[in-house]
């Protein structure tokens, strides 16, 4: 009764609008449509003439009372058939589908059973549906085992994406921390070189300010003894020559030639020469090269690793145990 009723159905559309005819009339070529349509397509079209076969007019049409009779009882029926449920009749001869074709999978009548299906094997419909849920219910066992599979690979997915943000910022953390220790050191290392910069500086300015005083000494000693000699020059001959045997006796110089200042600048080269080559010739000597490195993501569970994953614990243990180089 089905495809019955859905062939009616089409029989009873508009061509225009594809629904069920309302208020239909009928042209002389025996085409109907609802008025609505007709009048609207002539309006678009500028002309009048049969949307199906283009035949022209100029009349008016007139209405299809069979139509329309016809097209009321169906949407009566239709709307009955909606009413009802979900029971379903068969299209052909509708009678209530109480039997399942075992041979071609189909719901199936009385009438069915002694016409087209009457050499096939059947059972009642509720055993056929019972079967047939075992079945699915087989067939959504895999499925199930499927989704809980996908469930736990996605709780693993979003475990593992917090652990490697956790991760990230562990090892973020440690990478800061060995960064700010070599910083600590080419801190200290500077402060220490720096220190013995100003040493030495400090030395040898003591040294010069030493020799400078000792310099402005003889200096003054010189230049007092220098003008008293040219005063005894400027002398009337008299009194230089009873003076001049004590005069000459000071004009002997008994001081010796000053030293040439050597080694007095500060040695720019112990403290420059090859810096960044000693600097971290030092540094070499307080890291530490491990050739075995420990991979925290392939540990056992039930092992530590050390900060710098060079060695490995149990959790129940108290100390860290290095691994064979």
């Amino acid at each position: 009764m089905g495809s019955r009723f859905s062939h009616l159905e089409e029989e009873l559309s508009c061509p225009v609008c594809s629904d069920i005819f309302r208020d239909p009339v009928v042209l002389k070529c025996s085409h109907s449509f609802c008025k609505a349509c007709l009048q609207q397509s002539w309006k678009l079209k500028g002309s009048r003439e049969c949307p199906v076969c283009r035949r022209k007019y100029s009349m008016e049409y007139p209405p299809n009372l069979s139509l329309r009779k016809a097209c009321e009882a169906f949407l009566k029926e239709r709307s009955g058939r909606a009413a009802a449920g979900s029971e379903e009749l068969c299209s052909l001869h509708s009678e209530k589908l109480k039997h399942f074709c075992l041979e071609d999978e189909e719901l199936i009548c009385v009438e069915c059973l002694t016409r087209q299906h009457r050499t096939h094997n059947f059972c009642p419909m509720e055993e056929a549906a019972l079967e047939c849920k075992e079945k699915l219910r087989a067939a959504l066992a895999p499925l199930q085992k499927k989704l809980k599979a996908f469930d736990k690979v996605k709780l693993i997915c979003g475990q593992t994406a917090e652990h490697i943000k956790s991760q990230a910022q562990h090892t973020e953390r440690q990478i800061k921390m060995e960064f700010e220790k070599l910083q600590q050191f080419l801190k200290d290392e500077e402060a220490t070189r720096i220190a013995a910069l100003r040493e030495e500086e400090e030395q040898k300015s003591q040294m010069m300010k030493e020799k400078i005083e000792k310099m402005t000494e003889e200096i003054s000693f010189l230049s007092e003894q220098i003008r008293d000699i040219e005063q005894e020059l400027g002398a009337e001959d008299l009194s230089f020559l009873q003076s001049y045997e004590d005069t000459e006796k000071r004009a002997q110089c008994t001081l010796q030639d000053p030293e040439k200042v050597s080694g007095a600048l500060v040695d720019v080269a112990k403290h420059l020469g090859n810096l960044k080559y000693r600097v971290w010739e030092k540094m070499l000597g307080t890291v530490q090269y491990t050739p075995v490195i420990l991979d925290p993501n392939t540990a056992h569970p039930k092992l530590s690793l050390s900060e710098d994953l060079t060695s490995v614990r149990r959790r129940d243990w108290d100390r860290f145990v290095k691994p064979i180089e």
